[in-house]
């Protein structure tokens, strides 16, 4: 029987996002120059309630991009019946060329999406500065990746899954570890 253990409720989930928000104007000093990078799917969702936390704070807006990193996966194996990978895009409001770009995910794990992510935004154009936010971080790099902001670092087995829950696809706010029977 698979165990499910909750890490983190609505208002702990909240917390930690709001916690990431006043990092991120600390060490910025301000929102001048900053876009957030949503990885698709729930890093999006995690990016667009950063942005809202930072307006409600800093009065002005922080631009949200999307992007899709199925491309750019070094770890990704498609099933031989499929020729091409389902491919979102990416949607980005401003240009990041000289931009501080924080890149948002739910989770950090082996560092491979970060990298990814990188390079999808490299080609989107040369940022000044790229930056990780992540709700989660359960170690185990493969890749020399570091968030720079971090909701809550939880100690995995590489057995164990973190699963991310956002209202907006799942219905509710929640993090939970899966552990196996």
């Amino acid at each position: 029987m698979t165990k499910v253990v909750s890490i983190l409720d609505e208002v702990s989930l909240n917390r930690a996002l709001t916690r990431i928000s006043y990092e991120i104007i600390e060490r910025n000093k301000g929102i001048d120059n900053l876009v957030l990078a949503g990885i698709k799917t729930r890093g999006v969702f995690i990016a667009n309630r950063i942005a809202k936390k930072i307006e409600e704070i800093e009065g002005a807006s922080v631009p949200v991009g999307e992007l899709d990193i199925t491309l750019y996966r070094d770890d990704r194996h498609f099933p031989k019946e499929v020729d091409e990978p389902e491919v979102k895009g990416q949607m980005f409001p401003v240009p990041v060329k000289d931009k501080v770009v924080i890149l948002v995910d739910d989770v950090i794990f082996t560092g491979r999406t970060i990298r990814a992510a990188m390079d999808a935004v490299i080609d989107l154009g040369r940022p000044e500065k790229i930056m990780v936010a992540s709700l989660t971080d359960r170690g185990h790099r493969e890749i020399p990746i570091k968030a720079d902001y971090i909701g809550k670092n939880i100690p995995t087995s590489k057995s164990e899954q973190v699963k991310v829950s956002m209202k907006e696809i799942d219905g509710k706010d929640a993090v939970d570890i899966i552990k196996p029977d």
